[in-house]
């Protein structure tokens, strides 16, 4: 069998893995989809109660909504707002039925190389297909060769941590009874239970963070909630642009997101604390948490903390595979320029494709939240027309695949001086179009 004849293998069964199988489907290329998880949008499903900040028009894929037509799906009123709950049941799961077998689900990529090649071997490297290896949830392994690889395989798996400098804080690992990475289901009476009444330290500030503020603002407010009480930690200090862009963001819902966290300080149901970089996570005598900053300053201590200092992409797997990465963002280095957040946070991204997704090996994408790396604010939109424009590419298309038009939504938040404002890394499932 030649290499064209082989499949096209997607890693993970998200949001953008699914939609670009669908564009495969569509370009008469056979995808087939490995998800580790054991239902289509596994890591979508582990924030159900979030709703997003981006309508339903926003969040489906043009090619899938081709593909589910004839199935009898009824698409979603695109003015509406779902919740990631919503978006894994309505759209998600219809969309992998759809491609029926071709997405196998338990199935955990664990390894990606040149068929018979470590990434040191020049010789005859690019006549090779790709051999991808897999366990399943029963735990036999398999290996299975591609004509390509398309990695949406997402960073939900890697949160940020505690720690200023990018690693743990001391004592953050022995803490973790009392920390969680996640933004709290407070409608769960067991984790309502957690929080309610307690002093809880929250750490970051994007779209997570604005959700962890106020849904316990939200708590505060409730009669079994009284006493509850935010302290907001933040690495930098606070400015017009720290809560976002407000009424003046393209997507109101994001901007509202960013009001509710400041009416969340502002009624004094959240005190934030700025120029905190986390050094160290004690205990005090009652087992709460002492967090530490790298100046010295200790906190009173917290009942909790949660921790939404961003995402990091995995990228253990593909260690025989050439990538070109930029240093910083761990982003393909074409792209990171344009997502830099030390210099990007107006909300517009440079149109890109298969051109900046690619690398030395061939065939091989990073596409969806783990194209950004370390980069913020990844909406689902952008991940679509990446995954279009890959799927042109393999087909032999580039005058479509060169053809790479995206407008998305401004934050509304800009530096006075012409340069964007560089936010906190962070994301939240679908990054930036997540939370409220």
């Amino acid at each position: 069998m030649s290499s064209q004849q082989l499949p096209v293998v997607v890693i993970g069964a998200g949001p953008v893995g699914l939609a670009a199988a669908a564009h495969l489907v569509e370009r008469k290329i056979e995808p087939l989809v490995l998800e580790s998880g054991p239902t289509a949008g596994t890591a979508v499903r582990e924030w159900s109660h979030v709703r997003l900040f981006s309508p339903w028009g926003e969040v489906t894929d043009p090619a899938a909504e081709k593909l589910l037509a004839p199935t009898g799906w009824v698409q979603p009123d695109a003015a509406a707002y779902p919740s990631g709950g919503d978006w894994a049941e309505q759209y998600l799961q219809p969309l992998a039925d759809a491609l029926g077998e071709r997405v196998r689900f338990g199935a955990t990529v664990t390894g990606v190389a040149r068929a018979g090649l470590d990434r040191v071997v020049d010789a005859d490297r690019e006549a090779q297909p790709y051999a991808v290896h897999v366990r399943y949830a029963d735990g036999h392994e398999d290996r299975i060769a591609a004509r390509a690889v398309v990695d949406a395989s997402g960073t939900w798996n890697i949160p940020g941590p505690a720690g200023g400098s990018g690693l743990p804080a001391l004592g953050e690992r022995a803490a973790a009874d009392r920390v969680t990475y996640r933004v709290p289901d407070l409608a769960d009476p067991a984790v309502r239970a957690r929080y309610a009444g307690k002093r809880t330290a929250v750490l970051g500030s994007g779209a997570s963070a604005f959700t962890a503020l106020a849904h316990l603002a939200d708590l505060a407010r409730t009669d079994d909630g009284a006493g509850t009480k935010a302290v907001w930690l933040l690495r930098r200090d606070l400015s017009d642009s720290t809560f976002g862009g407000g009424e003046a963001d393209q997507l109101p819902a994001r901007g509202a997101l960013g009001l509710a966290a400041k009416a969340a300080v502002d009624d004094g149901h959240a005190e934030a604390v700025t120029g905190f970089r986390t050094a160290a996570v004690e205990r005090a005598a009652d087992g709460r948490l002492l967090p530490a900053s790298e100046d010295g300053r200790r906190l009173e201590p917290v009942d909790e903390m949660i921790v939404l200092t961003g995402l990091r992409p995995d990228l253990s797997f593909l260690s025989e595979i050439r990538l070109r990465l930029d240093e910083r963002l761990q982003a393909p280095a074409e792209l990171a320029p344009l997502i830099d957040p030390n210099l990007h946070s107006c909300g517009t991204v440079y149109p890109h494709g298969h051109r900046e997704l690619s690398h030395p090996d061939r065939g091989i994408y990073l596409v969806g939240m783990k194209s950004y790396g370390r980069a913020p604010t990844f909406l689902a939109l952008t991940g679509y027309e990446q995954v279009r424009s890959v799927a042109a590419a393999l087909a032999g298309d580039l005058e479509s695949a060169d053809r790479v038009e995206l407008t998305l939504p401004e934050t509304g938040v800009c530096s006075g001086t012409g340069l964007p404002v560089a936010p906190e890394a962070e994301q939240l499932a679908e990054g930036g179009c997540c939370g409220s």
